[in-house]
Order: C-alpha cells, then sequence, then structure tokens
C-alpha cells in the first residue's frame, strides 16, 4: 500500500511553472506577513541584482524596510513566465506600499521586474533580479 501511494504521489508532481509561481506567491506572502527568513529561503547563495547587489545586501534590504514599516504590501502584476528547462524568466510589474499600519498606506513605488529563477532539487530559487521604476 505505501509504495502505491508513493507510485501515485510521484505522478502527481507539480508541474515546474506552476510551483514557480506557487513559489513567487509564497515570498510575496512571506514579505506582506512580515516573515523575511521566510523569503529569503527562496532566494539562492549566489544572488545577484541591481547595482551588484547581493544575496547578503537583499537580505539587508529586506529587514530595513521592514523594521521601517509597520504595514509592508506587495501587489504583483501578471507574471510573463519563460521556462528554460531547470532555469526561468519571470517579468511583471510590482506595487509596493508601506506605513505605519493606518488605513491608508504612506508611500508606494512602482516597478518593472525581471527575475532569473533555478529549480535547484525541487524547489525554485531566485537567483537575479532587476528592477526598474515605472
Amino acid at each position: 500500500m505505501l509504495v502505491l501511494l508513493a507510485l501515485l504521489a510521484a505522478c502527481a508532481r507539480t508541474p515546474p511553472e506552476q510551483r514557480l509561481r506557487e513559489q513567487l506567491g509564497a515570498m510575496q506572502a512571506a514579505l506582506e506577513e512580515r516573515r523575511a527568513g521566510d523569503f529569503m529561503d527562496g532566494v539562492a547563495a549566489d544572488f545577484s541584482g541591481n547595482g551588484g547587489i547581493d544575496r547578503a545586501a537583499l537580505q539587508q534590504v529586506v529587514r530595513a524596510q521592514l523594521l521601517a514599516n509597520a504595514s509592508v504590501g506587495l501587489t504583483l502584476g501578471p507574471a510573463d513566465v519563460r521556462l528554460q528547462g531547470d532555469r526561468a524568466t519571470v517579468r511583471f510589474s510590482a506595487v509596493a506600499t508601506g506605513g505605519h499600519g493606518r488605513f491608508l498606506p504612506e508611500r508606494a513605488n512602482a516597478w518593472e521586474v525581471t527575475t532569473g529563477w533555478r529549480d535547484e532539487d525541487g524547489q525554485w530559487r531566485l537567483y537575479y533580479a532587476d528592477w526598474k521604476p515605472r
């Protein structure tokens, strides 16, 4: 019976694009729920971004934003996902809001974002990001 269940689980494997979209959503939720560690779990050790930012610098930016804002919101536009084997490029727009948790956010910024992802043992990890103001 256990072997049959294991075979069924292997056959019901989630498609790569769906797993990637779920990872993107989980990272969005982690930021909004102020779980910096959970967000960073989705970032590869060799991450690089705008201006040479590395993983450690990204972690500091995330922590600083969570400390500066009692409330953080992140709205993503439709994601354009392009799979290339165990790598993917995802493009989307993003609007980030922040403030002190009152009815309306005090700050908002919008960007066009291009990201690079790598499938590492069944887990999509962000290894590259480029963002430009909208």
